[in-house]
């Protein structure tokens, strides 16, 4: 069973008002913006699903001034809860290396600039299998776990690689783009600590 992500961007105002005023709003429900099933980026985030990243938010719970319209979406039986601010995203290490190598060969394309760029994990696989020499479908779609790190296969203007992710490999701006711009648009009103990302996992 597959596990998917729920919840909300939400707001507050952090100026002009007293404390007790600065109640949080649900802004955008996270199903406009993102609808994927990436389990390193569940991990990377929240910690669900994956440890190849230490979570930069791991199950802090719903939070006890939870929007009412974001608390009236939650059944109180997901699997996991948790939250993460804006402030928090923008000081996070997105360059921080994976403790371990990953399993799937990471696949690099040259920019106009020359530079290798990646493209994609476990992409081009019947190619990759052509370069690699390797048959059995176990050791193309897990070449991490049978070939060294390091290893590489070049084919023209691209790269076949063994190596280890990056946080901002595992929570791509393709994926995850469209939530940050909400958020990082939210806060130039609200300020950084006054935008937060709410989620809940289900499976």
């Amino acid at each position: 069973m597959g596990t998917d992500i729920y919840g909300f961007i939400e707001c507050r105002w952090d100026r002009w008002l007293d404390e007790d005023d600065r109640s949080w709003d649900a802004a955008i429900d996270l199903a406009h913006l993102y609808n994927g099933r990436s389990y390193d980026a569940f991990g990377c985030l929240f910690g669900v699903r994956d440890d190849t990243f230490r979570p930069l938010a791991p199950a802090r719970g719903l939070p006890p001034d939870t929007s009412p319209h974001a608390r009236s979406h939650f059944d109180g039986c997901s699997r996991s809860a948790s939250w993460i601010t804006w402030a928090e995203l923008l000081t996070a290490d997105w360059d921080e290396v994976a403790a371990e190598v990953d399993a799937c060969v990471h696949e690099y394309r040259r920019n106009p600039d020359g530079v290798w760029e990646l493209y994609g994990r476990n992409t081009s696989l019947t190619r990759f299998a052509e370069l690699s020499g390797l048959t059995a479908p176990h050791d193309v779609y897990r070449a991490g776990r049978t070939q060294p790190e390091g290893t590489e296969w070049r084919d023209g203007d691209r790269l076949f690689r063994v190596g280890r992710l990056r946080r901002k490999d595992a929570v791509p701006e393709s994926d995850w783009g469209a939530v940050w711009a909400v958020m990082r648009t939210l806060a130039s009103l609200h300020g950084d600590d006054g935008v937060r990302l709410v989620v809940w996992f289900d499976g």
